[in-house]
């Protein structure tokens, strides 16, 4: 996948170059392979990564003379597990060059820049990237993350980041840019954790937040420029032409733009362009969610399991289909969507006009066909109306029904609570409330003093989820999770990480709603932690069943949690 850089204009340059830059991401000689325990360090610790990811900045390239062409608003970001592995450098003054240069995380002024400014594909937007230290300032210039054996297995979570860190690495290499180029590095993670600092998690500690001082960090950042090396050098594929402008589906000639908005530390939204935000389509979304004749007997409609006092869940373990069904499955609740790329508990669905339809033809939910909804609604006169003011004409579709639903769904925001006033100063937080808020950002770190609930990994940042999937120590049941929807042993376990925003207003609490209480979700973490195969890391870094919080700490983080309910006015 190619990440598009910051593109540095030239006047006079009739005829510019680019230079596309791959990552090969490698242990030793041996290719990197996700979630697989087969490294082994010169500890003798055997290791496997679930995480590699980082931040690109400040590209340049020397001239044979020794004066260097930089690029100074190049950003990329880097991630195995998603396999987006290169960048492009455009506009290059044509010519002969003997050396490359980036650094490891972004400059100065990028890192203490709003996060909510860049656009929704920009590098640095933390909802693309994942890497920004949410209310503290700056991003996690690279996060390696995994699982070891040394006795048992453990997890480890090594965060790079700080001003001081950034890392500058620059490559000896002869490039003729007179033509478009492609450049092949290594980035080998056995230097990174062995050369010329060897790193043993379970000698120097097992996570890093790179405060001043401390060793591990310190390792990283003498490792990393050795950790690159050039693998090859060969003529470039032509540039990925920019696509055409999406064009909206089914706009009517006369529409009304509906006014999202959202909480201004928010990171920008990749609000689907095809169907663009409009109040009749809303307004459309809005009446089908609660339609009952979505249902095959006309007994449930979507706000049956998602019910808006309850903030979109339905306060059940299970949700209750057609005949009094009982589902698998807690109902998950609908708020700041917007910001997700995968739904459902497993994230079985890409998008959520395919969401919306799925429970239509459920067995265990509404247990009707699209074909059969689309008949019923036309003996209705309200609704061929409808879809002709949201769609420019009566006709209705599945599709049309999804994309209706997805623009209701899109508008179900979250982000006024007593924590966001309190953070722009409009309230205080109580002192238990306060304690809460620092036990949830700080890292638990026997090895450095550090004594927190280390909440922030999963549920950092404005939206307090990383949209990710993740196993979270619960006993093991039948339900295997995102296992289901894809297929792979690794993700066994793991589900979708809900956002903490209102979360005293939805329980019961997990996908199978087996906490009742916020108080026996945190005694989860304090001493229920189960250890599996895919545990994840920044829980299996911790001592056995979790982090032991004390019965002050478990309130005042409780008391915290309940800042984040919305107001009410």
């Amino acid at each position: 996948m190619l990440v598009l850089l910051a593109v540095l204009f030239c006047a006079g340059i009739s005829r510019a170059a680019s230079l596309e830059v791959s990552f090969r991401h490698q242990f030793g000689n041996e290719g990197l392979i996700l979630d697989s325990l087969r490294f082994q360090n010169t500890a003798k610790e055997t290791l496997s990564f679930t995480r590699v990811s980082y931040l690109l900045s400040g590209f340049a390239l020397e001239r044979e003379d020794g004066g260097w062409v930089e690029f100074p608003d190049s950003y990329a970001w880097i991630d195995a597990g998603t396999r987006r592995d290169s960048c492009r450098i455009e506009m290059i003054p044509p010519g002969k060059y003997r050396a490359v240069r980036f650094h490891i995380g972004p400059d100065p002024a990028a890192n203490i820049r709003e996060p909510s400014q860049f656009a929704p594909e920009h590098p640095l937007n933390p909802n693309l990237n994942g890497l920004h230290w949410s209310w503290q300032t700056g991003y996690i210039f690279l996060a390696l993350e995994g699982r070891y054996r040394a006795g048992g297995l453990d997890g480890f979570s090594l965060h790079l980041a700080r001003d001081p860190n950034r890392t500058r690495v620059s490559l000896a290499v002869p490039l003729d840019l007179t033509a478009d180029t492609a450049l092949v590095l290594d980035f080998d993670l056995a230097v990174l954790l062995n050369a010329p600092r060897a790193l043993s998690f379970a000698k120097d500690g097992v996570a890093t937040h790179s405060r001043d001082g401390d060793p591990v960090a310190a390792a990283l950042v003498a490792n990393l420029p050795g950790a690159f090396r050039v693998v090859q050098v060969l003529s470039a594929k032509p540039a990925i032409s920019r696509p055409a402008p999406v064009k909206p589906l089914y706009l009517p000639e006369k529409y009304t733009p509906y006014r999202f908005t959202m909480n201004v530390t928010f990171p920008l939204p990749d609000l689907p362009r095809d169907n663009p935000l409009i109040e009749e389509r809303v307004a459309l979304g809005k009446a089908l969610f609660s339609e009952t004749a979505l249902s095959r007997d006309r007994s449930i409609s979507c706000a049956s399991c998602h019910v808006a006092n309850f903030v979109f869940t339905d306060a059940r373990r299970f949700s209750i289909g057609v005949d009094g069904r009982k589902g698998t499955r807690n109902s998950m609740p609908l708020m700041n969507l917007a910001w997700k790329t995968s739904f459902f508990w497993d994230g079985r669905a890409p998008s959520l006009r395919t969401q919306a339809l799925m429970p239509i033809e459920d067995h265990a939910e509404m247990d009707e066909s699209v074909q059969n909804v689309i008949r019923k609604l036309g003996e209705d006169a309200s609704y061929p109306r409808m879809f002709a003011a949201a769609f420019g004409a009566p006709e209705m579709t599945a599709e049309k029904i999804g994309l209706a639903l997805e623009q209701f769904m899109l508008t179900l925001l979250a982000g006024d609570s007593k924590f966001d006033r309190a953070i722009r100063g409009a309230a205080t937080f109580s002192d238990d409330e306060r304690r809460g808020f620092e036990l949830f950002m700080t890292e638990f770190d026997p090895r450095t003093g550090q004594r927190g609930a280390d909440c922030f990994h999963c549920h950092g940042g404005p939206l307090f989820s990383d949209h990710q999937f993740h196993n979270n120590g619960l006993s093991p049941t039948e339900d295997t999770g995102r296992f289901r929807a894809t297929g792979k042993d690794s993700d066994r376990g793991k589900f979708a990480t809900p956002s903490l925003r209102n979360i005293e207003r939805t329980a019961p609490y997990m996908h199978d709603g087996r906490f009742a209480t916020l108080e026996e979700v945190v005694e989860h973490y304090s001493s229920g932690v189960q250890r599996t195969a895919t545990l994840d890391p920044n829980l299996a870094k911790h001592p056995k069943g979790g982090i032991a919080l004390s019965a002050d700490e478990q309130k005042a983080l409780v008391a915290f949690l309940r800042t984040l309910s919305d107001v009410r006015e």
